[in-house]
């Protein structure tokens, strides 16, 4: 894999980003080719062959331009932490992207054929209902990941008040006041950590 420029001096970064503001494109192009270092180590984790790495590269870098576009160094975390979250996101979009279109092309692969002779493809034995398969499969899987993704980036507080107030797992749904009763803080504070779950859900979803 090709070498990257190292990452710039902490003062030199906020530099640029400051020159970004301003508008200057070339801030941009300086700050996004010093980070690109940070998106090899990302994709380092997907191993695969070179020419998938290159691609993988190319994606990463689609969310490294999102994250240094969008990036504010008066909300809290350095570039490098936010942008790691923004790569991090991109590249988990388009495996979910590419393993649901794979899923998809599934279905209309021949599994037979009939007595006249006619391919049968899986698509055409599977039980339809209300729902159209593909709906029902998508939200399937994306009710899924929307359970993993309570434990992975919710704080345990997150967690209790996104399941009472939506009844999952089976559950009864709350009001915010009957959590803010259980839990003993006030209703808009429970309002707030509702707001907030929900805002992580969607980044990594």
């Amino acid at each position: 894999m090709k070498t990257f420029p190292q990452p710039l001096p902490a003062k030199e970064e906020q530099y640029y980003l400051e020159r970004l503001k301003e508008g200057d494109a070339h801030a941009r192009d300086i700050l996004v080719e010093h980070n690109l270092r940070l998106v090899a180590y990302i994709v380092k984790k997907y191993q695969g062959s070179e020419e998938e790495m290159e691609d993988l590269i190319s994606i990463g870098t689609i969310g490294l331009i999102k994250a240094i576009t969008t990036f504010n160094s008066e909300k809290g975390p350095r570039l490098a932490t936010y942008a790691a979250r923004c790569v991090e996101n991109e590249l988990l979009m388009y495996f979910r992207a590419k393993k649901k279109t794979a899923r998809e092309t599934s279905y209309y692969e021949p599994i037979g054929t009939d007595k006249e002779g006619n391919e049968i493809h899986l698509l055409d034995i599977m039980e339809s209902s209300e729902r159209d398969a593909f709906s029902q499969i998508s939200l399937k899987a994306d009710s899924k990941r929307l359970y993993e993704l309570l434990g992975e980036v919710l704080t345990p507080r997150e967690q209790k008040v996104l399941i009472m107030r939506y009844g999952l797992y089976n559950g009864r749904e709350y009001t915010q006041r009957e959590i803010a009763e259980e839990l003993g803080i006030s209703r808009s504070y429970i309002s707030r950590i509702e707001k907030n779950a929900l805002m992580k859900l969607r980044e990594y979803f």
